[in-house]
């Protein structure tokens, strides 16, 4: 016996999921600039307990053109690639798919970040930027008296 009634189908709010499990890793990263299903620039981070380590891939921008900002827990990447063009007058484009531009990245770590002491160094197109962890934040043994 069919009624015609039927129970509201609730589906998963997966936007809240992804960030959920987000958050849940301790990485979090926003504002990627989109340019043609790519992320520019393509990240990595390593996490420890003395702190991260983050490089970046960013091929044909010149170390002057990149800004590294941190507070407290997050890390931001800045920066503009400059448009590639050949030598002469007589060259036009039949093919980019390296874009140029302004970037932005901002990264959330799981503890916050020691500003004073980051560094960072860029060598051919990779940036590295160490991020050590706060004494004060860093787990402690603790021992039991008897």
């Amino acid at each position: 016996m069919r009624t015609g009634y039927s129970a509201p189908v609730r589906l998963p709010d997966l936007f809240r999921e992804m960030l959920r499990r987000q958050n849940e890793a301790g990485w979090l990263w926003s504002g990627a600039r989109q340019i043609d299903e790519t992320i520019f620039p393509l990240v990595n981070v390593w996490v420890s307990q003395d702190g991260a380590i983050l490089t970046a891939e960013l091929p044909g921008v010149t170390i002057e053109a990149i800004d590294v900002t941190v507070h407290q827990n997050t890390i931001m990447l800045r920066g503009k690639r400059e448009p590639e063009a050949p030598q002469g007058e007589n060259f036009v484009t039949r093919r980019q798919e390296r874009a140029h531009g302004p970037f932005a990245r901002a990264g959330v770590l799981p503890f916050r970040i020691d500003a004073d002491k980051v560094s960072a160094r860029f060598e051919r197109g990779i940036l590295e930027v160490t991020l050590p962890r706060p004494e004060a934040d860093k787990p402690h043994k603790i021992k039991i008296a008897h």
